[in-house]
């Protein structure tokens, strides 16, 4: 029984019906199933199947934010189950992200944020046009090992740039793996200003995280 419903939740996600991967999760946690067992054998793999029809070309963006829009339902349920009972998502790192200064491109940011929590990343999103000193606040705040910049205009990118700049400024450099992505953003300007990494797509987005993390 337990294991058919976490095959339904799964489902439910690649079937974009985020009310079914909510009614679901609260049937299965009125069942007795433990949320982390729900989390990791239902939503992942559903999210995980997403991504993968996502970037082989079978789904398409309003694929993928309506299935992170069921995921994003189903944890704000499971998440206070967890806190009491004191149990936590064994994390693979803490992500600070944000569209940078200048820019307010919501979507893609906002889908890599959902897929990054999905595969268990604790996600601090800063939203649109972020300050550099908002996110360094923010990494001072929560220690992350991780820092994601979006920028999709070509006048923004180089605030990707400043950013970096000012982490090494701050002696946070050694502290931070810095991603970067956006439309205009290429591997060899990643590499130019002294990113960690670079990624096309949500799917890379994580890929790469779970890289840098490890």
């Amino acid at each position: 029984m337990s294991n058919e419903l976490l095959a339904q939740i799964a489902q439910s996600l690649v079937d974009g019906d985020p009310d079914a991967t909510f009614d679901l999760t609260q049937k299965a946690l009125a069942a007795g199933l433990e949320p982390l067992k729900i989390i990791r054998e239902g939503l992942m793999p559903g999210m995980n199947t997403v991504g993968e029809f996502f970037g082989s070309g079978e789904y398409f963006l309003p694929d993928l934010i309506i299935a992170a829009d069921g995921m994003k339902r189903a944890m704000e349920i499971l998440e206070p189950e967890l806190k009491a009972r004191q149990e936590a998502l064994e994390t693979p790192g803490t992500v600070v992200m944000g569209t940078v200064k200048g820019d307010i491109h919501e979507i893609g940011k906002s889908l890599v944020a959902t897929m990054l929590s999905a595969n268990g990343f604790k996600v601090y999103d800063l939203g649109v046009d972020v300050p550099i000193s908002t996110f360094i606040n923010k990494i001072k705040e929560t220690n992350a090992n991780l820092l994601g910049l979006s920028a999709l205009l070509t006048t923004t990118m180089t605030m990707q740039r400043e950013v970096i700049k000012t982490l090494i400024a701050e002696g946070l450099r050694d502290q931070v793996k810095v991603m970067v992505g956006g439309a205009p953003v290429t591997r060899s300007w990643a590499e130019e200003i002294g990113a960690d990494g670079y990624a096309e797509d949500a799917m890379g987005a994580v890929a790469l995280a779970k890289k840098l993390a490890g």
